[in-house]
């Protein structure tokens, strides 16, 4: 029995002390690991912060370009009909959106989704207004139709997808 004590008495400091390095080791490892996670987190979100920025400035740019007013004034030419201004409003809407297409990565789902279906409803409202013009008239006329239904629509197609991606975008300045 006495031989017993006198085992436990060193054996079980020495385990208590072997328990105590092993949980303390433990706990360093799991911190030097959180710290490594934060590190590369931080470092991600330097990098990919601007790149999402970047992403919204521009699709704030392709909304703004290929906002009814703006694109009028770029595609019309002196002699084009209105056959040959909505096919060039069209072509330009496409080659704006597509130039574009890459930002898709760094958006939300809703803010492209947003962009798309500005980029759908201005060609909507292109041919519309397109259809109740005589193809071989003026390009004027169909300029005009189509700043006359944006001004009933009370807002122009771009604009619900501008304010969307700008707001959205404002969440990465704070």
């Amino acid at each position: 029995m006495n031989e017993l004590l006198e085992i436990l008495k060193y054996t079980l400091p020495s385990l208590i002390l072997f328990i105590t390095v092993f949980v303390l080791f433990r706990m360093f490892l799991k911190n030097e690991e959180n710290i490594r996670k934060s590190a590369r987190s931080i470092k991600n979100f330097r990098f990919t912060t601007p790149m999402k920025l970047q992403a919204y400035e521009r699709a704030v740019l392709l909304l703004e370009r290929i906002s009814p007013e703006s694109i009028i004034l770029r595609v019309n030419r002196p002699g084009m009909t209105a056959r040959q201004m909505q096919q060039e409003l069209i072509s330009t809407v496409r080659a704006e959106f597509e130039h574009n297409l890459s930002q898709q990565i760094y958006m939300s789902p809703q803010a492209w989704e947003m962009v798309k279906s500005a980029k759908s409803n201005l060609i909507k409202l292109i041919n519309t207004c397109a259809e109740n013009v005589e193809p071989e008239t003026p390009s004027f006329n169909l300029s005009k139709a189509i700043l006359e239904s944006v001004m009933e629509m009370g807002e122009h197609p771009t604009s619900q997808a501008l304010d969307f991606v700008k707001k959205e975008a404002a969440t990465y300045l704070i």
